[in-house]
């Protein structure tokens, strides 16, 4: 039986993670971390433990750890790419100087580690369609800078130290469960709650920009996976390229559109959102996430939009 800690469970992933990871391996199993001012609520708080645990301190995430005998962490304490553009000295605080403090206290306790990467972390020298496992990563944003130090840190306490770290590059996720954080592909997720409120969806990003989105489900699937994939077939640990679907802002409304037909959208570029995504792959390759740990994700645009659709519904008619 595992014993988990999610660090940064209160934010854009870390709720639905933890509550995911509850229902495989036991309410009592897995420690919700928070910090001040992001304390756990409802089904969050109520369903199992949580404990103050900010990943700038070592020694708080030590006594969290020790305390509930933890094994396994998933460490998703970062901000989102055009937050950490504003805040870049508060970016790499948290991604990486909190993620030495989470390597240090697995090494200590032989803990293994989950702590995510993006395609944020390819630039715009990386060929852009198909983008393989292996390739060039000059990313000009801190958020990506500070993803593609996670993926080397992670692989060096592995090599040096024998710490079980592992990783996926996350595509833009999409939840009906949490609102947008201030990420680039956040618009693929705006742009639903328009659709199902009856507004206008007035998007940030322009026509023909592809990137690659994924539904959270497939995503928390993805993760937990991993951490559960036989350590004996890990070629690449840190990280899987993983993939689902790729689209451009049309693409998604005219999907949209097939089950809303009154849905109206129009564009109004946002520079920095812009510039972000023209940085990032139109589409990857994630053969490699296939061969060595069996990866295959359940949904596309169209089994996305129908979930999505009818479940906010759902969630706005109860407010």
């Amino acid at each position: 039986m595992k014993n988990i800690l999610v660090i940064g469970a209160t934010g854009q992933i870390g709720s639905e993670l933890s509550m995911k990871l509850r229902s495989i391996y036991g309410s009592d199993n897995v420690v919700a971390g928070y910090i001040h001012g992001a304390e756990p609520t409802g089904r969050l708080a109520e369903s199992g433990p949580s404990a103050v645990c900010d990943v700038t301190d070592g020694a708080a995430i030590a006594e969290v750890v020790k305390t509930h005998k933890i094994d396994t962490i998933f460490n998703l304490a970062a901000l989102l790419s055009v937050v950490a553009e504003s805040k870049p000295k508060l970016a790499w605080k948290i991604g990486i100087d909190g993620l030495w403090n989470v390597l240090e206290v697995a090494r200590e306790n032989e803990c293994a580690v989950f702590t995510p990467s993006s395609i944020g972390s390819f630039g715009p020298e990386t060929p852009s369609d198909h983008t393989p496992q292996d390739t060039i990563q000059r990313p000009r944003t801190i958020y990506g800078v500070s993803k593609v130090t996670t993926e080397l840190l992670s692989d060096y306490y592995h090599n040096k130290y024998g710490v079980d770290t592992r990783s996926v590059r996350f595509p833009g996720l999409i939840s009906y469960v949490t609102p947008p954080g201030g990420g680039t592909t956040d618009y693929a997720v705006d742009i639903y709650y328009s659709a199902v409120r009856g507004e206008k969806f007035i998007c940030p990003i322009g026509a023909g920009t592809y990137m690659d989105m994924m539904y959270m489900p497939d995503a928390l699937n993805g993760a937990i996976q991993l951490m559960e994939a036989d350590p004996s077939r890990l070629i690449h640990r840190n990280g899987f390229n993983i993939a689902s679907m790729s689209f451009e802002p049309g693409q998604i409304f005219a999907n949209i559109k097939k089950y809303r037909p009154e849905f109206e959208m129009e564009y109004n570029i946002d520079p920095l959102k812009q510039s972000i995504a023209d940085s990032w792959p139109n589409s990857i390759d994630d053969v490699c996430a296939r061969q060595e740990w069996d990866w295959n994700p359940e949904f596309n645009l169209d089994s996305m939009t129908r979930d999505m659709l009818e479940r906010l519904s759902a969630r706005l008619l109860q407010k």
